[in-house]
């Protein structure tokens, strides 16, 4: 399921693992790297995110997107709502001014055998200037599906999707 309400896209996927583990692998920088579809994510720093405000830095490098050559360059994460199994969620702070906005994030519902998993991309808050500048979405609804398939195979290898109730 897709949701595209053209200043935020949600995809859904059903994932054989827990709420807990997949929260632990969002928690940890080095798990945003290794589930990251874009191409852009290459290494991180910093500790495990434990509360609204945590912070760790993403090395980048926009050469896969084929769109802005920047070289290597830092990111700043910035936890925007933690809220343990549940949902996380964060802002990207770099170095352009004025700062994006943009927010990217998870929700995590238990159901029968693993996790409903939600990725969100809100663009809905950015600064005007870059509203204006017709770049959004910076990612695709494509690569949000391409990461939640990656994170499925991270946490849960060869098991497959649990089946659910298309009525919800």
């Amino acid at each position: 399921m897709t949701t595209d309400t053209g200043e935020r896209l949600e995809v859904r996927r059903a994932v054989a693992a827990d709420p807990a583990t997949i929260f632990g692998l969002l928690c940890d920088p080095a798990g945003h790297v290794a589930i990251d579809s874009s191409g852009m994510l290459m290494s991180a720093e910093g500790d495990h995110v434990t509360a609204a405000g945590d912070t760790f830095v993403v090395h980048m490098d926009r050469d896969a997107l084929n769109d802005f050559d920047l070289g290597l360059y830092d990111v700043t994460v910035t936890i925007e709502t933690f809220v343990p199994d549940r949902e996380i969620s964060w802002k990207v702070l770099g170095q352009i001014r004025p700062q994006i906005g943009h927010v990217y994030g998870y929700r995590l519902e238990p159901i029968d055998e693993g996790t409903m998993v939600t990725s969100f991309y809100d663009w809905s808050s950015i600064d005007p200037v870059w509203r204006e500048s017709g770049i959004f979405p910076v990612i695709s609804e494509n690569a949000l599906r391409a990461t939640l398939g990656i994170l499925a195979r991270t946490v849960a290898p060869g098991r497959p999707r649990p089946q659910i109730d298309p009525q919800n």
